[in-house]
């Protein structure tokens, strides 16, 4: 339902086109003019069409690789003055990698040169590499970096260290046993940079996947009075928020069970094409004589080949006074994006309010020439 345009996929897969392989070979090549250019745009453009993003980041690196000096501490110094002319944050994460493939045995100067790199384009994947290897080690660095002057240092040591990062391994000692990067995120709970909150919410979000009770014991811990921390608390509960956890349901705010009456839940129009427009509409009526905190979802079971898959959106937080009544909506373009693809069938909409499912509707969805049920 909500979700991106099936056109961002082909783009973000072309990030590594000829034109930008071009570039790189040029920059390379003014910082270190022994580079063979036409080399490394052969090896860099040999890969099949059907590369995927990360495939093509990789193949940057390895053809860097093949056409640098061999001793890891001179092409490192390549690297580093590299990284402010390649213009582009994504790119630039093939520098990283190159650490990560070639920089194990390197450790200090590997470390060293992430740090430096990950300003120009994130080494939160790379940095993994290193965990994995020598975990106790590369924390222990990681800590330090959450105390750095440097924004993309400190997110750095959050979103490197964080248990299920999207697009990389799974860490599964830190799946199994979150507490050692707790110096990381306690560092960094009221950080004044969002790009470094919203690193931490989702960090502590991962962990609440695997120990819910973990997470809310850490952020009922902060002191949030801060708005910085505040927001942070709130976006790494949204799991559980999403839920219904009375726990973090009282964290953010809300009264518990909600009272209220659901005068009309509809969702319209009912049958429609792929690539339609529907209005998911709401009207709420208190029944409470106090005022109360509400979190409104809704949840949209989609048709599966083989079942339904349940995935919750966020509607609205509200404070609702005594007796009052509120209307909501919210229209969205039912498209395939890069997560996920729809099937024909009837999908069933449900209303969320503090976690409680109060309400039911749904629409039928058609693709192509398939038939609804």
């Amino acid at each position: 339902m909500a979700g991106e345009s099936t056109e961002r996929a082909p783009a973000l897969k072309e990030i590594f086109n000829r034109e930008r392989l071009a570039h790189i070979a040029r920059e390379t090549a003014g910082v270190w003019p022994a580079f063979d250019r036409k080399r490394f745009m052969k090896l860099a453009t040999e890969g099949p069409d059907d590369l995927g993003i990360m495939q093509r980041m990789r193949l940057v690196a390895t053809s860097l690789h093949e056409t640098f000096p061999e001793d890891f501490a001179k092409a490192v110094p390549i690297l580093e003055k590299l990284a402010p002319r390649i213009g582009h944050a994504f790119t630039a994460i093939s520098l990283s990698e190159y650490v990560a493939l070639y920089g194990q045995q390197h450790f200090d100067r590997s470390l060293d040169a992430l740090k430096l790199l990950t300003r120009f384009g994130s080494s939160e994947f790379a940095i993994r590499h290193f965990l994995v290897a020598d975990f106790e080690r590369t924390i222990f660095v990681m800590r330090g970096w959450a105390d750095d002057d440097n924004e993309h240092v400190r997110r750095l040591a959050s979103e490197g260290s964080r248990p299920r990062l999207p697009w990389s391994f799974q860490l599964k000692n830190l799946i199994a046993d979150p507490s050692p990067t707790g110096p990381i995120l306690d560092a960094l709970k009221a950080d004044p940079s969002l790009y470094v909150r919203k690193s931490v919410a989702n960090h502590l979000n991962d962990i609440g996947k695997d120990h819910p009770d973990m997470l809310v014991e850490r952020v009922s811990n902060w002191e949030r009075s801060d708005k910085h921390t505040a927001w942070i608390v709130r976006h790494a509960l949204r799991t559980l928020i999403k839920k219904g956890d009375p726990l973090a349901l009282a964290l953010i705010g809300t009264t518990g069970r909600a009272e209220v009456k659901v005068l009309d839940f509809s969702v319209d129009p009912k049958k429609i094409n792929l690539g339609d427009r529907i209005t998911t509409r709401a009207k709420l009526v208190s029944a409470s004589k106090t005022a109360q905190r509400l979190v409104v979802d809704y949840a949209v079971h989609y048709a599966k080949k083989n079942g339904l898959s349940r995935k919750v959106f966020k509607l609205k937080e509200i404070d609702l006074a005594p007796k009052a009544t509120v209307d909501l909506a919210i229209s969205q373009t039912v498209r395939d994006f890069t997560t996920r693809k729809h099937n024909a069938g009837f999908h069933r909409v449900e209303l969320l309010v503090n976690g409680a499912v109060l309400a039911e509707s749904g629409f039928d969805l058609r693709i192509g020439d398939s038939r609804t049920r």
